[in-house]
Protein backbone atom coordinates (compact mmCIF):
# COMPACT_ATOMS: atom_id res chain seq x y z
CA UNK A 1 0.00 0.00 0.00
CA UNK A 2 1.31 3.44 -0.95
CA UNK A 3 2.05 5.75 1.96
CA UNK A 4 0.23 9.09 1.90
CA UNK A 5 1.99 12.17 3.24
CA UNK A 6 -0.22 15.17 3.96
CA UNK A 7 2.11 18.06 3.23
CA UNK A 8 2.77 21.28 1.34
CA UNK A 9 5.94 22.47 -0.35
CA UNK A 10 6.45 25.54 1.82
CA UNK A 11 6.74 23.43 4.99
CA UNK A 12 10.26 22.60 6.04
CA UNK A 13 8.90 20.16 8.60
CA UNK A 14 7.00 18.31 5.88
CA UNK A 15 10.16 18.35 3.75
CA UNK A 16 12.10 16.54 6.47
CA UNK A 17 9.58 13.71 6.35
CA UNK A 18 9.24 13.69 2.55
CA UNK A 19 13.01 13.66 1.98
CA UNK A 20 13.51 10.87 4.52
CA UNK A 21 10.80 8.71 2.96
CA UNK A 22 12.35 9.28 -0.46
CA UNK A 23 15.95 8.55 0.54
CA UNK A 24 14.76 5.45 2.43
CA UNK A 25 13.27 4.16 -0.84
CA UNK A 26 9.68 4.03 0.42
CA UNK A 27 6.75 4.32 -1.97
CA UNK A 28 4.74 7.40 -1.01
CA UNK A 29 2.53 10.03 -2.54
CA UNK A 30 1.83 13.61 -1.42
CA UNK A 31 -1.59 14.81 -0.34
CA UNK A 32 -1.68 18.60 -0.63
CA UNK A 33 -2.58 20.41 2.57
CA UNK A 34 -3.82 23.95 1.83
CA UNK A 35 -2.26 25.30 4.99
CA UNK A 36 -2.40 28.99 4.12
CA UNK A 37 -6.14 28.81 3.52
CA UNK A 38 -6.98 27.06 6.76
CA UNK A 39 -6.60 23.47 5.60
CA UNK A 40 -4.77 22.40 8.76
CA UNK A 41 -7.79 23.41 10.86
CA UNK A 42 -10.38 21.72 8.68
CA UNK A 43 -12.40 18.97 10.38
CA UNK A 44 -10.87 16.32 8.13
CA UNK A 45 -7.28 17.28 8.96
CA UNK A 46 -8.00 17.74 12.66
CA UNK A 47 -9.36 14.21 12.69
CA UNK A 48 -5.90 13.08 11.61
CA UNK A 49 -3.89 15.47 13.76
CA UNK A 50 -5.33 17.46 16.65
CA UNK A 51 -2.17 19.61 16.57
CA UNK A 52 -3.33 21.15 13.26
CA UNK A 53 0.11 20.69 11.71
CA UNK A 54 1.92 19.06 8.82
CA UNK A 55 3.25 16.55 8.06
CA UNK A 56 0.87 13.66 8.63
CA UNK A 57 1.78 10.20 7.32
CA UNK A 58 -1.00 7.70 6.71
CA UNK A 59 -0.08 4.03 6.35
CA UNK A 60 -3.36 2.14 6.06
CA UNK A 61 -5.02 2.46 9.46
CA UNK A 62 -1.91 3.93 11.06
CA UNK A 63 -1.51 7.70 11.31
CA UNK A 64 1.77 9.32 12.30
CA UNK A 65 2.48 12.99 12.99
CA UNK A 66 5.57 15.03 13.82
CA UNK A 67 8.46 14.90 11.36
CA UNK A 68 10.89 13.28 13.81
CA UNK A 69 8.51 10.40 14.49
CA UNK A 70 8.01 9.84 10.76
CA UNK A 71 11.74 10.01 10.10
CA UNK A 72 12.57 7.49 12.81
CA UNK A 73 9.79 5.15 11.65
CA UNK A 74 11.06 5.25 8.05
CA UNK A 75 14.67 4.66 9.09
CA UNK A 76 13.84 1.76 11.38
CA UNK A 77 11.47 0.21 8.85
CA UNK A 78 14.02 0.24 6.03
CA UNK A 79 17.32 0.07 7.89
CA UNK A 80 18.47 3.20 6.07
CA UNK A 81 19.58 6.59 7.41
CA UNK A 82 19.78 5.33 10.99
CA UNK A 83 23.49 4.85 11.63
CA UNK A 84 24.29 5.37 15.29
CA UNK A 85 20.67 5.72 16.43
CA UNK A 86 21.41 7.68 19.59
CA UNK A 87 23.72 10.11 17.83
CA UNK A 88 21.25 10.59 15.00
CA UNK A 89 18.41 11.26 17.43
CA UNK A 90 20.57 13.73 19.35
CA UNK A 91 20.68 15.91 16.24
CA UNK A 92 17.02 15.32 15.37
CA UNK A 93 16.04 16.68 18.79
CA UNK A 94 18.55 19.53 18.43
CA UNK A 95 16.97 20.42 15.09
CA UNK A 96 13.43 20.42 16.44
CA UNK A 97 14.29 22.92 19.15
CA UNK A 98 17.29 24.89 17.89
CA UNK A 99 17.21 24.84 14.08
CA UNK A 100 13.82 24.22 12.48
CA UNK A 101 11.97 25.74 15.41
CA UNK A 102 13.83 29.01 14.77
CA UNK A 103 14.39 28.94 11.01
CA UNK A 104 10.75 28.07 10.35
CA UNK A 105 9.45 30.89 12.52
CA UNK A 106 11.94 33.39 11.07
CA UNK A 107 11.20 32.44 7.45
CA UNK A 108 7.46 32.65 8.08
CA UNK A 109 7.82 36.00 9.83
CA UNK A 110 9.87 37.54 7.02
CA UNK A 111 8.07 36.06 4.02
CA UNK A 112 4.54 34.90 4.77
CA UNK A 113 3.41 37.30 7.49
CA UNK A 114 1.88 40.63 6.46
CA UNK A 115 4.59 43.35 6.56
CA UNK A 116 2.68 45.44 9.10
CA UNK A 117 2.72 42.49 11.51
CA UNK A 118 6.48 41.93 11.36
CA UNK A 119 8.56 42.85 14.38
CA UNK A 120 12.25 43.86 14.13
CA UNK A 121 12.73 42.71 17.72
CA UNK A 122 11.37 39.26 16.93
CA UNK A 123 13.54 39.03 13.80
CA UNK A 124 16.66 40.02 15.74
CA UNK A 125 15.99 37.49 18.51
CA UNK A 126 15.25 34.61 16.15
CA UNK A 127 18.25 35.47 13.97
CA UNK A 128 20.63 35.46 16.92
CA UNK A 129 19.35 32.14 18.21
CA UNK A 130 19.47 30.55 14.76
CA UNK A 131 23.05 31.71 14.19
CA UNK A 132 24.08 30.07 17.47
CA UNK A 133 22.58 26.76 16.29
CA UNK A 134 24.24 27.08 12.89
CA UNK A 135 27.59 27.65 14.60
CA UNK A 136 27.21 24.31 16.38
CA UNK A 137 26.41 22.59 13.08
CA UNK A 138 29.30 24.32 11.33
CA UNK A 139 31.68 23.12 14.04
CA UNK A 140 30.46 19.52 13.81
CA UNK A 141 30.52 19.49 10.00
CA UNK A 142 34.08 20.77 9.94
CA UNK A 143 35.00 17.46 11.60
CA UNK A 144 32.61 14.93 10.05
CA UNK A 145 31.00 14.79 6.58
CA UNK A 146 27.54 14.28 8.07
CA UNK A 147 26.16 15.33 11.43
CA UNK A 148 26.16 11.89 13.04
CA UNK A 149 29.41 10.71 11.46
CA UNK A 150 30.64 9.39 8.15
CA UNK A 151 27.27 8.43 6.66
CA UNK A 152 24.01 10.31 6.14
CA UNK A 153 21.27 9.73 8.71
CA UNK A 154 17.98 11.24 9.79
CA UNK A 155 20.12 13.79 11.64
CA UNK A 156 20.92 15.29 8.26
CA UNK A 157 17.43 15.08 6.77
CA UNK A 158 16.18 16.81 9.91
CA UNK A 159 18.68 19.64 10.17
CA UNK A 160 18.67 20.47 6.45
CA UNK A 161 14.88 20.88 6.43
CA UNK A 162 14.76 24.66 6.03
CA UNK A 163 18.18 25.31 4.53
CA UNK A 164 17.35 24.73 0.85
CA UNK A 165 14.51 27.25 0.67
CA UNK A 166 15.01 30.32 -1.57
CA UNK A 167 13.10 32.82 0.58
CA UNK A 168 15.40 35.10 2.60
CA UNK A 169 15.56 34.44 6.32
CA UNK A 170 19.12 35.39 7.20
CA UNK A 171 20.77 32.16 6.07
CA UNK A 172 23.32 32.33 3.25
CA UNK A 173 25.22 29.15 2.42
CA UNK A 174 28.29 31.20 1.49
CA UNK A 175 28.62 32.31 5.13
CA UNK A 176 28.88 28.71 6.36
CA UNK A 177 31.44 26.74 4.28
CA UNK A 178 31.12 23.45 6.18
CA UNK A 179 27.32 23.61 6.07
CA UNK A 180 27.45 24.54 2.40
CA UNK A 181 29.60 21.50 1.58
CA UNK A 182 27.30 19.28 3.68
CA UNK A 183 24.20 20.52 1.86
CA UNK A 184 25.94 19.71 -1.43
CA UNK A 185 26.70 16.20 -0.18
CA UNK A 186 23.03 15.69 0.69
CA UNK A 187 22.01 17.03 -2.73
CA UNK A 188 24.29 14.42 -4.32
CA UNK A 189 22.44 11.53 -2.65
CA UNK A 190 20.40 9.42 -5.10
CA UNK A 191 16.79 10.56 -5.06
CA UNK A 192 17.36 14.00 -3.50
CA UNK A 193 14.92 16.67 -4.60
CA UNK A 194 14.34 20.28 -3.63
CA UNK A 195 11.26 20.73 -1.40
CA UNK A 196 9.40 22.56 -4.17
CA UNK A 197 10.03 19.63 -6.51
CA UNK A 198 9.21 16.97 -3.94
CA UNK A 199 5.89 18.32 -2.63
CA UNK A 200 2.99 20.37 -4.04
CA UNK A 201 3.18 24.06 -3.27
CA UNK A 202 0.76 26.95 -3.03
CA UNK A 203 0.56 28.56 -6.51
CA UNK A 204 2.20 31.97 -6.63
CA UNK A 205 3.13 32.10 -2.95
CA UNK A 206 6.86 31.39 -3.16
CA UNK A 207 9.66 32.28 -5.59
CA UNK A 208 10.05 30.27 -8.77
CA UNK A 209 13.16 28.12 -8.68
CA UNK A 210 15.85 28.82 -11.30
CA UNK A 211 15.86 26.41 -14.23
Amino acid sequence: MTLRLHCFGESGSAYKAALTLTLCGLDWEPVFLDFFNGGARSPGHLALNVMAEAPVLVDGDRVMTQSGVIQLWAAERTGRLLGDRDEALRWVFFDNHKVSGLAGALRFHLNFLAPEKRSPEVVDWLTGRLRAALKAMESQLSRTPFLAGAEPTIADTACCGYLYYPEPFGFDRADWPAIDAWLSRIQALPGWKHPYDLMPRVPGLSPTLPA
